[in-house]
């Protein structure tokens, strides 16, 4: 695999590096020595699917506080999202930044997101799929979520006609009225 850095610290970007013959490819997808190795949590614990049946679906911005802080391994096995993140650690250079990422299914590409950040996707085709690794287990408590649309963030969300969201996701604070 191939760890491209971010201009957020602690996210990247991965690569698989397929070995191709007639037959197709094989590739490795998770190594929990690599991640190790880079200081990036290795410890999986739950895995998540998100399957969405129409295009232009969004979801997120969504995050666990402390002491349920989770990391992520997103990967799109099936169609194509445009994946959000945003730091939320405010003694963070990078604190309110933000950056997306396509992951489809014929790019193969994971984003890595650490403890700290809020996670959103919106669907750039029907019937996409989204496969999850995460480092801490789901705890309803500590699931919070900051709007979308937060003008503070000002995320370039590649659609903005006939958005599918979720009455839950639309009722997030605004970034001004949330305490991290």
């Amino acid at each position: 695999m191939k760890f491209l850095e971010t201009k957020l610290k602690g996210a990247y970007v991965l690569k698989i590096e397929p070995i191709i013959d007639h037959r197709g490819f094989f590739a490795r997808s998770w190594c929990q020595q690599e991640f190790s190795d880079r200081g990036l949590n290795p410890n999986l614990v739950q895995c998540n699917i998100s399957f969405n049946l129409k295009k232009g679906t969004l979801r997120g911005m969504h995050y666990q506080t402390a002491p349920h802080e989770e990391a992520k391994l997103v990967r799109c096995t099936q169609g194509k999202i445009y994946d959000v993140i945003v730091d939320l650690r405010p003694n963070s250079d990078t604190f309110k930044n933000w950056i997306a990422v396509e992951l489809s299914a014929t790019n193969h590409q994971m984003l890595y997101i650490p403890e700290g950040f809020a996670h959103g996707f919106q669907t750039l085709e029907d019937n996409t799929e989204v496969f999850y690794q995460m480092a801490e287990f789901f705890h309803p408590e500590s699931a919070k979520g900051i709007r979308w649309d937060d003008p503070v963030l000002s995320i370039d969300w590649l659609l903005t006609e006939d958005l599918i969201i979720s009455a839950k996701d639309q009722q997030y604070p605004s970034f001004q009225e949330t305490s991290f």
